[in-house]
């Protein structure tokens, strides 16, 4: 039985140079607990009136459906790029949001400040920010897509933005970071969080299927690309992953869609969590949609599954593995992945189980836990936070060990 994973995240330590005053890399292959992670290269200050970023936008994915009487378009999926004056970084970024979330997750947070899109453009990246197929900018259509489901104030309250208010998970009262908070109704950064959540299909499978194959198009047409998703994005990263390995150079999960196979609750106290549900919530463990796997997995139920008798560490759940026989990920074993955790998130009591099933099925990914790079108190909603720049920084700096051109 697999434990807690304890992989090195496997970085240079980067470290402030002194005769340049810029981030320069230091020596050593194994990153040290408290060392700062940052990119190699301080951008260049543009000079006043220069362009910084190209914007457009296109959409992919989307075929002609009669329905009824008219015909109209479906699975098209809304894709905006932003493009800085010079890129200097090999692949482009795919940033794909979460549940209930759009593409505005990274274009710039609650209180104001530029977003995650334009941190990493200010790195040279060119960056493709996406809103889910029935979602958004991609168009909602329940006479296409059936029911849709959305999430009220205290669901994301909960869990999201004032996890200190409700201490449902031991990690809950490290959270600090929400800005003016404690992000709750009322909180003028909340009411604009809130104000940009939108319904999402009720369906998940069908959920799958849309946007994946729109991701596969996206990225048949860019060519290689880095995927940096969150939260149920990563659902989608883990299946394009599969379907093209020689495309998705890396892999950026942030606090991935989890635990493996079912879901959680969490309810405070002691015993702070069971398992929600009857059946399988990720048939495939990572999805819902079929993964490569060795030997084939022609169905769910050729994943035999058992739940560890403890957990590896205070504060974590019991993760549900594979038993004998092991089925392996060969594609996902491809791809450079690093699963990212915040202090102070409901994720920090389950990534691990993630990191572990992967790692278990020869994928082997990096763990990369938010305070160990001094970025303290965050939630799950991290690119939202008060030090969200800080946090982009730290996967850019494992980014710029991590890929190749």
């Amino acid at each position: 039985m697999i434990g807690r994973v304890r992989r090195s995240v496997g970085i240079a330590a980067l470290v402030v140079g002194t005769a340049l005053g810029g981030w320069t890399a230091s020596g050593g292959a194994a990153l040290a607990q408290g060392t700062l992670m940052r990119p190699a290269g301080e951008p260049a200050a543009p000079a006043p009136g220069d362009p910084v970023t190209r914007s457009s936008y296109f959409f992919v994915g989307g075929r002609y459906q009669k329905v009824g009487d008219k015909t109209v378009m479906v699975g098209q999926m809304f894709v905006q790029v932003r493009t800085p004056a010079k890129v200097t970084q090999p692949y482009p970024v795919v940033m794909i949001h979460g549940l209930s979330q759009t593409g505005v997750n990274f274009l710039a947070t609650p209180d104001g400040r530029s977003g995650w899109a334009q941190r990493f453009v200010e790195w040279g990246y060119q960056v493709y920010v996406v809103d889910q197929v029935g979602r958004g900018r991609s168009g909602t259509n329940p006479e296409v897509y059936g029911p849709y489901d959305r999430l009220g104030t205290r669901d994301l309250e909960r869990l999201h933005t004032a996890p200190e208010v409700y201490d449902l998970f031991p990690q809950a009262k490290l959270h600090t970071q929400w800005p003016g908070g404690p992000g709750v109704q009322g909180n003028p950064s909340f009411d604009q969080y809130y104000a940009s959540q939108v319904p999402f299909l009720a369906n998940t499978q069908q959920t799958e299927e849309l946007v994946d194959t729109a991701l596969n198009a996206l990225l048949d047409r860019t060519g290689p690309a880095i995927l940096l998703t969150h939260g149920q994005g990563a659902l989608f990263g883990w299946a394009v992953s599969d379907a093209r390995p020689d495309l998705v150079k890396a892999h950026v999960a942030v606090e991935p869609s989890g635990p493996p196979f079912f879901d959680v609750k969490f309810r405070g106290g002691k015993d702070f969590w069971e398992k929600s549900g009857d059946g399988r919530a990720r048939g495939y463990g990572l999805t819902r949609m079929p993964l490569t796997f060795a030997p084939e997995a022609k169905g769910p139920e050729d994943l035999v599954v058992t739940q560890q008798a403890k957990a590896a560490g205070d504060g974590q759940i019991r993760c549900w593995l594979q038993s004998d026989p092991i089925h392996t990920l060969p594609n996902l074993a491809r791809v450079p992945a690093v699963i990212v955790t915040a202090e102070a998130s409901f994720h920090a009591a389950y990534d691990d189980c993630t990191a572990a099933f992967l790692t278990q099925a020869g994928a082997k990914p990096d763990v990369l836990r938010l305070a160990d790079q001094k970025a303290r108190g965050n939630g799950h909603m991290m690119m939202l936070e008060k030090n969200s720049d800080f946090a982009a920084d730290i996967l850019m700096g494992w980014l710029s060990t991590h890929v190749k051109p």
